[in-house]
């Protein structure tokens, strides 16, 4: 093998590159990175795996990770986050949409016959914890000046903020996100509650006839708080496979959702801020889902689609960051404990518990006047168990951003498997190896974590990966063939 010599290269990144396109197993290299789709940060593994054949011994198949060119074997993070990883993001967002659509249409395990049974699109907003700027409109669609006397443009930065952050309620917004997931389960508790008492039963008897299903997701607003948007569907008592009883319909489970939602409140207490009721906002949009192909503007497939949308995003949406900001040396404590239990102040922090001082984030200052509300009131004891520091980034939000009910329908672990076997089906038929019986094999193996993300000269391989699978999906968004 010819020796390069690089040291003309200026860019490390290229001569990274260089060096990996020299290599005899760059084309092994560069299947692993393709095989990725364009991850932005894999995981990179060590170790070993063995199929034995579990009757005689026999290594029908072996595999090593010190074969790979770099030592190592690559694995996508996974990572739903589109402001992380757009590649991994996508195809969440694919799953996302595949679980929601199911369970709307049917497929995945789930009949046609779902399509028939009452569901609604319900959205449940925050209260307002004081005036913001914003772009109110009048009954046929103009837009009016805002409280301050702007007629704002829809990507002004001051879109969201307080008009008085003196006198915003900071606090407030930050426990709501914190609590935002059990408003939601008592909401469904009430909800179930007033079922029941328009169908003229017992909640006993209402479960033993009717379930209520549910999947939704998280979305953050401009003003950093997140509300809710959820497809609810009423089924028979073992889920999907059954339809609800004939008076349980679209405008009962439609009453009982705005019965429900004012009722659902938790009320905290605390010497530092005082008495705290939490609720939903007065905001409540619920609307009939159509069925496919009908000339409705809110189908099941736009459903679907909308859902998955919001299944990628996280908090960054609304203007703050996607990593969390206390210090993981001492786990955002600022000091970790001597065997004799004497502090000892973390140097990687300063002892502030903070990975990055809060007055030097790159965010606006409503977003960073969130955080270190988060941050304050994570000292306090009383709220200890929401260990908000922990929380920050996501302005108190400690939630999944979708979830669903268990019988709602398929679930992303189902859809992974599935998609895993294909997979492992391809690989056999392209390496022209014999299928395997899993009755009669076995498949051992160790791996050890050793990092995450590509060397400088891959991360340019990777970016070529996005970049043109990106432009496929453009091509074909547009109509290509």
């Amino acid at each position: 093998m010819v020796t390069l010599d690089l040291r003309h290269v200026a860019s490390p990144a290229v001569r990274d590159l260089l060096h990996l396109v020299n290599q005899p197993d760059f084309d092994r290299a560069q299947q692993q990175i393709e095989r990725l789709g364009g991850c932005t940060e894999p995981v990179r593994l060590t170790g070993h795996t063995a199929t034995v054949d579990t009757a005689t011994g026999e290594v029908l198949r072996s595999y090593t990770s010190s074969d790979e060119p770099t030592g190592s074997l690559l694995t996508a993070c996974g990572n739903r986050r589109a402001s992380r990883c757009p590649a991994c993001s996508r195809l969440y967002a694919a799953d996302t949409y595949q679980l929601i659509r199911a369970g709307l249409s049917g497929g995945k395990t789930v009949p046609d016959t779902v399509r028939t049974h009452p569901r609604v699109f319900a959205t449940l907003t925050a209260p307002s914890f004081g005036p913001v700027h914003n772009r109110p409109t009048t009954p046929g669609g103009d837009v009016r000046a805002c409280r301050c006397g702007t007629r704002h443009e829809p990507t002004d930065p001051l879109l969201g903020t307080p008009l008085n952050p003196a006198t915003y309620d900071y606090a407030g917004a930050v426990l709501f996100n914190a609590h935002a997931s059990a408003l939601w389960a008592r909401f469904t508790t009430y909800l179930r509650r007033e079922i029941a008492v328009r169908l003229g039963l017992t909640q006993k008897a209402a479960r033993a006839v009717l379930r209520v299903s549910f999947a939704k997701v998280a979305e953050y607003q401009k003003r950093g708080l997140v509300h809710f948007h959820a497809v609810i569907r009423l089924d028979g008592p073992d889920g999907s496979t059954q339809p609800p009883p004939s008076c349980a319909t679209v405008a009962v489970l439609t009453d009982a959702i705005r019965a429900a939602a004012p009722r659902a409140r938790i009320t905290l207490v605390s010497d530092a801020i005082g008495e705290r009721q939490l609720a939903w906002g007065q905001q409540l949009d619920v609307r009939e889902i159509a069925a496919f192909g009908t000339d409705a503007e809110l189908t099941d497939q736009a459903v679907a689609a909308y859902v998955a949308k919001y299944a990628t995003k996280s908090a960054d949406a609304s203007g703050t960051l996607d990593r969390a900001l206390f210090c993981h040396p001492c786990h955002g404590r600022g000091a970790t404990l001597l065997p004799q239990g004497t502090p000892l102040p973390c140097t990687a922090c300063d002892g502030t518990g903070q990975a990055r001082p809060l007055p030097r984030l790159a965010v606006a200052p409503h977003v960073r006047q969130m955080i270190r509300t988060c941050w304050e009131l994570g000292k306090l004891a009383e709220f200890a168990d929401l260990k908000l520091w922990k929380w920050a980034h996501m302005l108190g939000f400690r939630g999944h951003f979708s979830t669903k009910s268990r019988r709602y329908s398929t679930t992303l672990g189902a859809l992974r498997d599935a998609r895993r076997a294909w997979r492992t089906e391809q690989t056999h038929a392209n390496a022209g190896l014999p299928d395997l019986d899993p009755a009669t094999t076995l498949v051992v193996g160790h791996w050890d974590y050793l990092g995450s993300g590509y060397s400088p000269g891959a991360a340019l391989l990777a970016a070529h990966v996005r970049h043109r699978k990106e432009l496929e999906r453009q091509f074909t968004a547009e109509g290509g063939c």
